[in-house]
């Protein structure tokens, strides 16, 4: 008999088995379910998490490089000193950069300022985030307007009274009215609205991208008097680039800098992997955390699965002899009672995929991109299949090395 055959007959035996000891089945798969539905709920709530991370930072572009005093992660707090005590970062360092570097698709400078009590007739807003920056910034920011205009160069480098506003903003200050065209008042300035931002969420939760108000950067720095260091956002247009273009600009800004050879470079160049990078750290701390509790889970529901499997081969300990005495090989044996092993966690995976489908349905509620892919499906079972097979393994060895006369012998 070829393994084909073998493993065709396993199965019928498995089916006539589970099918006999219907009751005991179910029972037996009940700590299968739950650890395959803790399994399946932390997978889904992984996926989730790193695809909301993803999606919260694609603001900031995978193929944008930030040049900055500091970097975005400190390892220590001397190194987060000096860097405190770092010059800062100039508008005329980032025409140097703008006119210095090569191939790239934009340069941007921002300035970031909180401001509360933005006003427009009797309405007002708060917790507002104010940037300063150029025409580019349109290019570097990964933001697309709604309706209306950018700034333009001239605007940009002029101390121009405009604004372009985030969804938000438009929503509470206007409600029904056509914000272009219209003055509001930040702090004693009066801005024209000339364009207004697309919606585009918020970063986990936390930061609204929609809470924001750009004014060209020279008005920010004279209108409203906030002159601090510059951040440079460079658009490459091609994340094979990155590596070069960050080589580039690091000699650019070294030599625009005046930094000696051998002296540390006094500004950081950052981008949005670097983010990625500590999330995923983060990320497989709390897999492993979680991935350990479900693993208990399943050691539990796999110890039950093995001691209900040694329940089986002592209660049919005739038929192995039977069997064996008649040419059914070790291998065929075992190859049974690991096939009916494997089933009853298989159908404690299929039963715990349907009640995480649920939980999922209900989750999508109040997190409506949550999803559980097909690859958590193919994870679940794959685990269920796989914790019947170890669980198994130890019964099904027995009843493989059993000698037909002692099997047949016992009552």
């Amino acid at each position: 008999m070829n393994i084909g055959s073998e493993i065709s007959e396993g199965l019928r035996i498995s089916w006539e088995a589970l099918r006999g000891n219907l009751m005991r089945s179910v029972l037996t798969t009940v700590g299968i379910v739950i650890g395959i539905v803790t399994v399946t709920l932390m997978a889904t709530a992984l996926e989730y998490l790193n695809t909301a991370f993803r999606d919260a930072i694609s603001f900031l572009g995978t193929d944008v490089l930030y040049v900055d005093r500091n970097e975005w992660f400190i390892d220590n707090n001397n190194k987060f000193d000096r860097m405190q005590r770092r010059e800062k970062i100039t508008m005329a360092q980032v025409r140097a950069v703008e006119e210095g570097l090569s191939g790239v698709s934009g340069v941007a400078p921002s300035v970031m300022q909180g401001v509360e009590g933005l006003r427009y007739g009797d309405r007002s807003t708060g917790g507002v985030l104010m940037i300063g920056t150029n025409e580019q910034f349109i290019i570097t920011g990964g933001a697309s307007l709604a309706s209306g205009r950018f700034m333009t160069k001239a605007e940009a480098a002029a101390n121009r009274d405009l604004c372009i506003i985030g969804a938000d903003i438009a929503d509470k200050l206007f409600e029904k009215e056509e914000p272009l065209g219209k003055r509001i008042t930040v702090a004693d300035q009066r801005l024209e609205v000339i364009g207004i931002f697309e919606k585009r969420g918020s970063v986990l939760g936390g930061m609204s991208l929609d809470n924001q108000i750009v004014i060209p950067i020279q008005k920010m720095n004279r209108g409203f008097k906030w002159d601090p260091s510059c951040v440079i956002q460079i658009k490459v247009g091609d994340t094979a680039r990155i590596p070069a273009v960050r080589d580039e600009l690091r000699g650019l800004m070294r030599k625009i800098r005046r930094l000696p050879p051998g002296r540390e470079d006094d500004f950081a160049i950052n981008q949005s992997e670097a983010l990625v990078s500590q999330f995923g750290k983060v990320s497989a701390i709390i897999a492993a955390a979680g991935f350990f509790i479900t693993g208990l889970s399943l050691f539990v529901g796999g110890i039950g699965i093995m001691n209900i499997m040694f329940v089986s081969v002592a209660e049919r300990t005739q038929e192995i002899g039977v069997r064996k005495a008649i040419g059914a090989r070790n291998r065929t044996v075992l190859l049974q009672f690991l096939i009916e092993a494997a089933a009853i966690c298989l159908l404690g995976g299929i039963i715990a995929i349907g009640i995480t489908r649920g939980l999922v349905e209900v989750a999508r509620v109040y997190l409506p991109k949550v999803a559980m892919s097909w690859s958590v499906v193919v994870l679940a079972l794959t685990v269920a299949v796989g914790t019947g097979l170890i669980s198994g393994f130890l019964p099904a060895w027995r009843a493989a090395r059993m000698r037909p006369v002692d099997a047949l012998r016992k009552d």
